[in-house]
């Protein structure tokens, strides 16, 4: 846990920077208006579809009216927030990622050698997959969201996962090695997992949600770059006799 709050705690003291404001907020105001725009003009038709299917039919035939537009209305919200929060999450990761990336490894890493491939298209997609994959596992997971507190939990999971799924490799891509991408991967799964589901908690809290898409992206450099930095001992790598 010690690299996660480091991680974040240079994340957060980055938030003293004009720059990294404008990265921050660039997705947030994506996924505000997108939010918005889905509230007024698709939150009545999620909620339709919603009550057409069991076990809204089911609770309406018991009588149970009110209690399965209460739930309707709350999947339909939270159906709205998982779109908004994609949509950020794609922006960040293809767009937002590679700015930070520089920023950061231009400030504060300078002894991180780039010894990575830097794919456009790997990191695209990356991120397409993940965001596949997470609509996939939010789908097929519905049914259990019955369960009390499953509907809490799965979400945040998900999140995690996608959080973890879409940074950690975009992080990465630029300055490690296959080799060294592998060793974290494989060495590291569990700070990774955490640092995603930290941020997946901090996405559910009103308005300071709207940022997490950008801070993911951010924390997750912060943790790559330091953890290449501590694996290559600090040294600055050279190759075939020139300084990189």
């Amino acid at each position: 846990m010690g690299d996660v709050m480091l991680a974040l705690a240079r994340t957060f003291a980055n938030l003293k920077s004009g720059k990294v404001w404008l990265y921050v907020l660039t997705p947030a105001l994506l996924s505000l208006m997108l939010t918005i725009g889905l509230a007024v003009w698709g939150l009545g038709w999620l909620v339709q579809q919603v009550m057409d299917y069991p076990p809204m039919t089911l609770l309406v035939g018991w009588g149970l009216v009110w209690l399965a537009y209460i739930l309707a209305y709350l999947g339909g919200w939270m159906a709205i927030f998982a779109i908004a929060y994609l949509a950020a999450s794609l922006l960040a990761a293809i767009v937002i990622m590679p700015l930070m990336l520089k920023h950061l490894s231009d400030t504060e890493y300078q002894d991180v050698a780039p010894m990575g491939r830097d794919s456009f298209v790997a990191a695209v997609g990356n991120s397409v997959v993940a965001t596949v994959l997470f609509i996939v596992g939010w789908l097929v997971s519905i049914p259990l969201w019955l369960i009390p507190g499953f509907s809490l939990l799965i979400p945040l999971l998900l999140m995690g996962w996608l959080n973890r799924r879409t940074f950690a490799y975009d992080a990465l891509s630029m300055h490690a090695t296959a080799g060294e991408w592998q060793a974290v991967r494989t060495g590291q799964k569990a700070p990774l997992f955490m640092l995603g589901l930290t941020m997946a908690l901090l996405a559910h809290i009103p308005f300071v949600g709207l940022l997490v898409p950008a801070l993911a992206a951010l924390s997750f450099v912060h943790y790559g770059l330091e953890a290449l930095r501590r694996s290559r001992g600090g040294a600055i790598v050279t190759i075939e006799g020139e300084r990189v």
